[in-house]
């Protein structure tokens, strides 16, 4: 797709003079439909825990046992009060906030551009042909953006949007290792296996190092470079690569000087109603309306299970 037809399809009011300008209008010739942008999918949020909620607040209950249970017995003799053992209890705390996305799409620009639409279709209902790609687009973009606010999320943020919830980084305190500016490597990755609690890599193929885009392809380059069948797999492939027991998986939104290695379910994606699409019509301004709701909230189960690479060269 060319770069006057993205900003044509993404653009919030469009209007009849953006598709002569960008070539949207039909000719003759033109016979070919409009190309959508292939968007990244999430990769943090598919394999994060989703909650749904029935209500703006959640609490989520924990109970385990942090320290041993286990005391010697004594023949005939119960455990002091002392030596009983109970659970630890505690909760977490899902609050939703509401995010939402708006496109005006006027009558004429439904009925001059090359994919279409029905400009007496009712309110309530698509317009069909170039809404119904916008429509998409919208929501694949929307799938991003609240990607984007679960992996860099501030409260603090002077981004209004950013600022809604904290993020899985800005929650991630317990346990944080300092590349010190260093480029990621197989010694970055071992300390932060070691910052890891050990009752939590019982299962090290559960846990995922989560980096950017750039840097895994950094660390692939670490092995594409042996002289082995392993390096020319990873050099032709996309096959995953590990670290220590976990994979190590791009993330495209994440920002290249941080990282996370935890567990996948323990970071909680709760959404109040599903990802809701509207449309409507001004027949005075002669525009349909497609309007993109949802509530969302964001927590991590269990902070001292994850630890935070920050400073990444």
């Amino acid at each position: 797709m060319t770069t006057s037809n993205q900003a044509l399809i993404r653009k919030a009011d469009i209007t009849l003079a953006d598709l002569a300008a960008d070539g949207g209008l039909l000719s003759p010739e033109q016979t070919d439909r409009f190309i959508r942008t292939l968007i990244d999918s999430p990769t943090l949020l598919n394999s994060a825990r989703v909650v749904t909620m029935s209500a703006p607040e959640r609490k989520i209950n924990k109970i385990g046992f942090g320290s041993r249970v286990l005391r010697a017995a004594v023949s005939a003799t119960a455990l002091s009060s002392a030596d009983r053992v109970k659970p630890d209890l505690s909760q977490v705390v899902l609050t939703t906030d509401e995010v939402i996305a708006e496109v005006n799409i006027p009558y004429d620009v439904l009925e001059d551009n090359i994919e279409g639409g029905n400009i007496n279709a009712a309110a309530g209902s698509s317009a069909g042909g170039m809404e119904d790609t916008i429509v998409t687009l919208l929501a694949e973009r929307a799938s991003l953006d609240l990607e984007e606010l679960a992996i860099t999320g501030d409260t603090l943020s002077a981004d209004p949007y950013l600022a809604l919830q904290d993020g899985y980084l800005k929650l991630s305190t317990s346990h944080v290792v300092n590349a010190g500016a260093a480029t990621i490597s197989k010694n970055l990755l071992k300390l932060g296996v070691k910052a890891m609690p050990d009752k939590y890599l019982r299962n090290r193929a559960q846990l995922l190092h989560y980096v950017s885009v750039d840097n895994e392809t950094e660390y692939r380059d670490t092995y594409a470079s042996r002289q082995t069948a392993l390096g020319d797999a990873v050099l032709q492939g996309i096959s995953p690569v590990f670290a220590f027991g976990s994979q190590l998986t791009g993330v495209p939104l994440m920002p290249n000087t941080q990282g996370l290695f935890t567990n996948p379910l323990n970071l909680i994606f709760g959404i109040q109603r599903r990802i809701t699409i509207e449309y409507d019509k001004d027949i005075r301004a002669r525009v349909f309306i497609v309007v993109l709701t949802a509530r969302v909230a964001l927590a991590i189960e269990e902070v001292d299970a994850v630890v935070k690479y920050i400073n990444i060269g």
